[in-house]
């Protein structure tokens, strides 16, 4: 990264601009050009400077973050990354990921500045990863989608679990990935998707208003089966295991400790692989770093098969690049493509 990445920073308190401008100029690669107090003032900054990236709180008087990103997404996609605390409702975070936003970074409640500082390097990240999303791709989630019924005799009765590993750019993706699926999708569904903690229920409550499948978040113990799309909740590893009348049931557990993620995308694969052998597909979708290469090396290891969502359609090139330039990608495919392309599989 040699290219400087120009930032506009969105927040109704002073001090929070200033500690967050102070934040992102630990980086030699980012400059902040110009800061807002509120959604209205952000849309006039944002056309004046055309900022690469804009950070932006949600919770303002006035016009608030979600407003100004609908409003900013109709007028010239930009993106967007949300810095908030949010605490009285996730719905205000996932309204801001429909509208457009690329991702999400959660202020500390405590305003210290310590407190805040300690994220610098998450912010940074964050950013960066941001300032090359391309912007054909930001754009708000999509409706619901009606996914046809497939006729039961075109299952090839090849796979017996489908795992799905995503990061940044993920809830978006996720939204025009599981609504094309069909109601009569012969097998079960598991994903990691890298979101804070008190997050994931309220997304998965989200995408199974949009889905002919069932979508929850996982709990403990929870029968895995054909029909339902299990979300890992956000702090926990999902794995898989038999009770003792044989029937397949989702653990959640804190090891291992030294994931970079919790939950990971790799400790889901290897679970899936050493469960379901050669009979399963995983999916690595947007996101940064590398979480699914390992797990993905587990499922072909075991002759299970590794689908990848393409550079053109990613938000983050970051997860599916570490496993295709790994050489564990069977085929890597666009977005809009992908639901296709699994129940082809399948």
């Amino acid at each position: 990264m040699n290219q400087i990445i120009r930032v506009v920073v969105v927040d109704d308190s002073a001090y929070v601009r200033k500690v967050m401008k102070e934040m992102l100029s630990r980086s030699p690669f980012i400059e902040v050009v110009g800061t807002a107090r509120d959604g209205e003032d952000a849309l006039d900054v944002v056309e004046r400077l055309r900022p690469d990236v804009v950070t932006c709180d949600l919770i303002m008087p006035g016009s608030d973050g979600v407003d100004f990103i609908r409003r900013q997404m109709t007028e010239r996609a930009v993106p967007i990354v949300v810095v908030s605390i949010a605490a009285e409702s996730s719905e205000r975070v996932l309204s801001a990921l429909d509208a457009g936003a690329v991702d999400f970074v959660q202020k500390p409640t405590a305003l210290a500045t310590e407190r805040i500082l300690d994220m610098a390097d998450e912010v940074i990240g964050t950013v960066k990863a941001a300032a090359s999303a391309p912007l054909a791709r930001l754009r708000p989630a999509p409706a619901f989608v009606s996914a046809p019924v497939i006729a039961p005799g075109r299952f090839a009765n090849r796979y017996d679990m489908l795992v799905i590993g995503v990061s940044t750019g993920g809830p978006q993706g996720l939204k025009e990935l599981i609504p094309r699926l069909p109601a009569n999708f012969p097998i079960p569904i598991a994903i990691v998707l890298h979101m804070p903690v008190g997050y994931t229920a309220a997304y998965a409550k989200r995408l199974d208003e949009m889905s002919a499948l069932t979508v929850v978040e996982a709990a403990e113990r929870d029968e895995v089966r054909p029909g339902t799309v299990l979300i890992a909740p956000a702090g926990r590893h999902l794995t898989f295991r038999r009770d003792a009348a044989g029937v397949m049931r989702v653990r959640l557990d804190l090891s291992p400790l030294d994931t970079p993620h919790k939950p990971s995308v790799d400790v889901l694969f290897q679970s899936a692989a050493d469960i379901y052998g050669d009979r399963v597909l995983g999916v690595v979708m947007t996101g940064m770093g590398d979480d699914g290469r390992a797990g993905a090396a587990w499922i072909k290891a075991r002759n299970g098969s590794v689908l990848t969502e393409s550079e053109d359609t990613c938000i983050v090139y970051g997860m599916p690049r570490a496993v295709v330039e790994a050489g564990l990608s069977d085929a890597s495919i666009a977005l809009e493509r992908l639901a296709d392309a699994i129940v082809e599989r399948v």
